[in-house]
């Protein structure tokens, strides 16, 4: 997937790139709108937020945001 302007399979690279994302937004759901444009679906967990790539909702990984 992309993250800052090139193509990264890297969790920690997409992290990165997600959690500078959220500081841009006022809302959780403001972040989730965006991050779907990217191509990202995220959905709050116990765990944390999980990430899954779309269109197909490979989950990448969890994160804490």
């Amino acid at each position: 997937m992309f993250a800052e302007n090139h193509l990264t399979e890297s969790l920690e690279e997409v992290t990165a790139f997600l959690l500078n994302e959220r500081r841009k937004t006022l809302s959780e759901a403001e972040w989730r709108f965006r991050m779907r444009g990217y191509g990202y679906s995220l959905r709050r967990t116990d765990r944390g937020v999980e990430v899954a790539r779309l269109p197909q909702k490979t989950v990448l990984g969890t994160i804490q945001a």
